[in-house]
């Protein structure tokens, strides 16, 4: 069975997928006993939908291969610290474990800015684990580098 690094480097080809679209260099893959049943990147611009994050395109994947809502026995791998919207669909859906390899400083859900994830906040938590990995990030800060550069090269 592959390890957690691994399928962190298969949603981190979905991240990069996303960056070559101009996308938001986010990944995901979903994981059920050791098969990959959904995965999916940004595309909130490409569908000019705020709901287009990857975990939620992800989500929709899984839920349709599995025919049920509910994940419970299903692992999330992503790039990027989940949203506080991600978070909670991530909640809603039961997943049994949440693995992300970069913090969101701004929006993460699940730690980071703040915490959906707490013992008795809702009426379900699940495992979450960070394995930091330095290309998800790096990734990330090369994607909005560029984006700033050429919003101030513009006459």
């Amino acid at each position: 069975m592959p390890t957690d690094e691994q399928y962190l480097g298969l949603a981190l080809e979905e991240a990069e997928k996303a960056a070559r679209k101009g996308e938001v260099p986010v990944g995901v893959i979903i994981v059920l006993d050791g098969i990959v049943i959904a995965k999916a990147h940004n595309l909130k611009e490409t569908k000019k939908d705020c709901l287009a994050h990857a975990e939620m395109l992800a989500i929709a994947q899984a839920q349709k291969a599995m025919n049920a809502w509910r994940l419970s026995d299903c692992v999330m791998y992503s790039t990027l610290e989940p949203c506080v919207m991600c978070a909670g669909a991530i909640l809603h859906a039961r997943f049994k474990r949440l693995v992300f390899s970069a913090r969101d400083i701004k929006w993460g859900g699940m730690g980071t800015k703040v915490d959906l994830n707490k013992d008795n906040l809702f009426n379900h938590t699940l495992t979450v684990d960070y394995i930091e990995d330095s290309r998800s990030s790096k990734l990330l800060k090369e994607f909005f580098l560029a984006l700033r550069k050429k919003s101030t090269s513009k006459p």
